[in-house]
């Protein structure tokens, strides 16, 4: 009897000590999930799951509430009795959807999309690893509702519902990009962010002044790069991913690494990546204008054009970069988050490809024209807080140090004399955010100042003496621009299915800047400017009901003058040369925006959004005189001059629409169309074709996906712009365009034919191919100097630990 009560007792002990063995699962797919953080409410008991998804409870009382976290799934908080009378299972949802779902763009903060008035696009960690982007431009363009320009391969400058360069504004890590120096001609700051390091990105479409401040007219591009994760338990947890990829087209060669080490208070997130890119073969159907069939060498001390063996490679356009990302997350208390963030990018020289093929009386004009690196440094101190006081629920404080560097190196062809100019850029900035819940309502106000200080220096070298002269720089050495902000915001979610949103902020910019008279010969010495812009919106979010959703937003936004509208020194374009203008003050913006959601199934969803912007006293390129000196010499060559003014008027409008349509569990369809209309005040008092408004481009995706295999077949493509409908500026610039019947410039439509497949060999190991312009079509975006890969084929793997 004994010997037989031993053995019942023996058997209840042994299932019981494996009752507290849980396995946590995938709901979709019954995956066993790895590193799933386990934890009780105070965090004092903790556990984390193995590779089978498998972890010990043994520790949590049976009523205790266990909390479950992953960064890659939704949280989860159960009994541990119910745990248990599930059989040990815990199953977690992805929060792939519920990601898009949550924004933090709009007020620094988390927010609900579906309260917001603004359209958002978001993208995952996941899309961007699908996409494999070689650059964060390409990252964008990938959404359909980006416009990406290239001058040359080393760029990539955005476009949004008619503006671009420095009326859109990029952050990083809540923390502004934009310099004094961010100017209205093409871009390539957004390559200096590696898409490999970034955990998710947000684009706000239409203004974002009221919460970003000077520059957010057309658009808010925000990167949250990787975040470092803790383990949740006194062992500490490593985890991280090794990428590869190759890219046939211009054989990229991509390896990135990074690796999360998590303690109980502390966790440390190092993450590094190279590329090196050889030069651009692009399509073979297409305008034979686009086709490379000479350029210069230097060749025993003289320049000498050769003949292109394959016109179809861009020569040159290859260069290398290296982006490197360190984090450390400190977490005290509860209440308490400390976070050191910094980010370093530079690339090698790289050319600017549209200068190289232009011509002079028939004859390549540059020998050479190539940007020096481009260097990026951001150290940033962030400081959470949460609270239950009367002022605040939320505090953050976010302190940043960049530094900027680039230069601009051309040589004429035939020419021994290289001009350089060589810029630095040293920005500081501090933010102050608060969040403050009501019952039925969310305040959000804050502070910022910045301050940017700009050197520059010019000197033209003899490339056979080596003899260096001083010449004018580009900007005026020394200058300063500063910010100093206030904003509040206010959320009221009206009933349940109605939510109103407004918002104010008062700007006040202070711009310096003293031009050398031993460098300058100019009626002034001095820009001064000391002005003000207040700013503000206000929209609605109403769900009709559960099938019609609307969305209202009506707001204001400025752009203030930087050292580069102040004081910039540059060729424009062949013949033109622009100079320093003291005399400038703020444009603004006024903006609406009607949003349309249509659900009329469960499977199938439809959004549209109209928009329009009327642009006053906007600063353009227009010509200028000194002195009643209307051409002056530089760099050798008579020029007329040019100046940024406030004499413009101009109206952007648009439409943009998207569909998605889920035709089985496994088969999903969507597209995605962009129409945007722009016109500008000419000098003469006439409109014309806005620049930066892009013709209608979108793309349409096929996806299937089941267990571990994904394809998704998609098509991109652009309108055309015909003669007329090009901005004057580009119509002056024949060089970058292909030529009708009548011999003027035009950018003609074009499509590309993809295709992209993924497969998951096992949790930790991803590949995935691509093989893209499958048609191997030529073509270039509208504006740009550089035609588009043709036919490439992309292969990359992925580990992750």
């Amino acid at each position: 009897m004994r010997s037989l009560t031993g053995v019942i007792l023996l058997f209840f002990m042994v299932n019981s000590i494996y009752a507290q063995q849980i396995q946590v699962l995938d709901e979709d797919n019954q995956e066993p999930l790895a590193s799933v953080a386990i934890y009780n409410e105070s965090k004092t008991k903790s556990a984390l799951t193995n590779f089978s998804g498998k972890a010990d409870i043994s520790a949590f009382n049976r009523d205790e509430i266990i909390h479950f976290s992953h960064v890659n799934y939704s949280n989860r908080s159960l009994k541990k009795s119910q745990v248990i009378q599930n059989q040990n299972k815990v199953y977690l949802k992805s929060n792939d959807n519920e990601l898009e779902q949550v924004v933090l763009s709009v007020a620094k903060f988390e927010m609900n999309k579906d309260e917001i008035p603004q359209k958002i696009v978001s993208f995952s960690a996941n899309d961007i690893i699908m996409a494999s982007p070689q650059t964060s431009a390409d990252l964008l363009e990938s959404s359909g509702q980006v416009f990406i320009q290239k001058s040359q391969l080393g760029g990539g400058s955005p476009m949004i519902r008619g503006f671009s360069t420095n009326r859109l504004l990029i952050t990083v890590d809540g923390v502004r990009m934009n310099t004094a120096i961010f100017r209205s001609g093409n871009l390539q700051n957004i390559i200096s962010i590696d898409p490999l390091a970034v955990e998710k990105t947000e684009v706000i479409l239409g203004p974002g002044s009221v919460v970003y401040g000077s520059d957010a007219i057309g658009g808010v591009m925000n990167f949250y790069s990787l975040k470092p994760k803790f383990s949740f338990g006194e062992k500490a947890a490593v985890s991280g991913s090794a990428y590869s990829r190759y890219a046939s087209a211009n054989n990229e060669k991509t390896v990135h690494a990074d690796v999360n080490i998590g303690l109980e208070n502390w966790a440390f997130l190092s993450s590094v990546s190279f590329s090196d890119f050889d030069d651009l073969r692009m399509g073979s159907h297409g305008p034979d204008e686009y086709l490379r069939n000479e350029y210069a060498v230097r060749r025993n001390g003289e320049d000498v054009i050769v003949p292109n063996d394959n016109p179809q490679m861009q020569k040159p356009t290859g260069y290398q970069q290296v982006n490197l990302l360190q984090k450390v997350k400190f977490m005290p208390h509860k209440d308490w988050d400390l976070n050191l963030g910094l980010i370093y990018s530079t690339t090698s020289d790289f050319p600017r490809f549209d200068r190289l093929y232009r011509k002079r009386d028939g004859n390549l004009r540059s020998a050479e024209w190539y940007y020096g690196p481009q260097e990026w440094f951001m150290g940033n101190f962030k400081i959470n807080k949460k609270g239950d006081g009367a002022l605040y629920d939320k505090a953050q404080m976010t302190a940043a140090y960049q530094f900027f560097e680039e230069s601009r190196h051309n040589r004429d062809f035939g020419e021994d004399w290289l001009y350089n100019t060589k810029e630095n850029v040293d920005a500081y900035s501090v933010n102050f955010d608060f969040e403050k819940t009501f019952e039925k309502s969310r305040l959000f106000y804050g502070a910022e100042y910045v301050f940017n200080k700009v050197n520059s220096t010019g000197f033209t070298e003899n490339i056979l003496t080596e003899e260096e002269n001083i010449t004018a720089s580009r900007y005026p050495d020394g200058s300063t621009w500063q910010s100093i902000a206030a904003y509040t915001t206010y959320q009221w979610k009206i009933q349940e299915d109605l939510s109103f949103q407004s918002g104010l902020r008062y700007n006040h910019i202070l711009v310096d800047a003293d031009f050398d008279e031993n460098l300058y010969d100019f009626p002034f010495q001095k820009a001064n400017i000391n002005t003000g812009a207040l700013t503000g919106s206000a929209g609605i979010n109403w769900q009709q009901n559960r099938f019609i959703g609307w969305r209202l937003n009506l707001s204001t936004a400025f752009r203030a003058p930087n050292i580069d509208d102040v004081g910039k020194i540059f060729d424009s374009e062949p013949g033109a040369v622009v100079v320093p203008n003291p005399d400038l003050k703020p444009e603004y913006a006024y903006s609406s925006e009607l949003g349309f959601d249509w659900k009329p199934a469960e499977n199938i969803s439809f959004i549209a959004t109209a928009f329009y912007t009327y642009l006053n006293d906007a600063m353009v390129r227009r010509d200028f005189n000194l002195n009643g000196e209307t051409e002056i010499d530089y760099q050798g060559e008579p020029s007329r001059v040019q100046a940024i003014q406030n004499t413009a008027k101009a109206h952007v409008y648009g439409f943009e629409s998207g569909i998605e349509i889920d035709l089985s569990v496994a088969l999903r369809f969507s597209s995605q169309i962009s129409i945007t209309e722009g016109k500008e005040e000419q000098e003469d008092g006439s409109t014309a074709a806005l620049r930066h408004a892009a013709p209608i481009f979108g793309n349409t995706h096929l996806i299937w996906h089941k267990k571990r295999l994904k394809f998704d077949l998609f098509a991109e493509y652009n309108g055309q712009f015909d003669y007329e409908d090009l901005a004057p500026s580009e119509q002056g610039k024949a060089y970058l365009y292909a030529i009708d019947d009548n011999g003027n410039p035009y950018s003609p439509s074009w499509y590309s034919l993809n295709l992209t497949g993924q497969y998951e060999f096992s949790k930790n190991l991803l590949a995935t191919a691509s093989l893209e312009n499958i048609t191997d079509q030529r073509y270039r975006t509208y504006s740009s100097g550089i035609a588009a890969a043709g036919r490439n084929l992309i292969l990359a793997l992925r580990y992750s630990f």
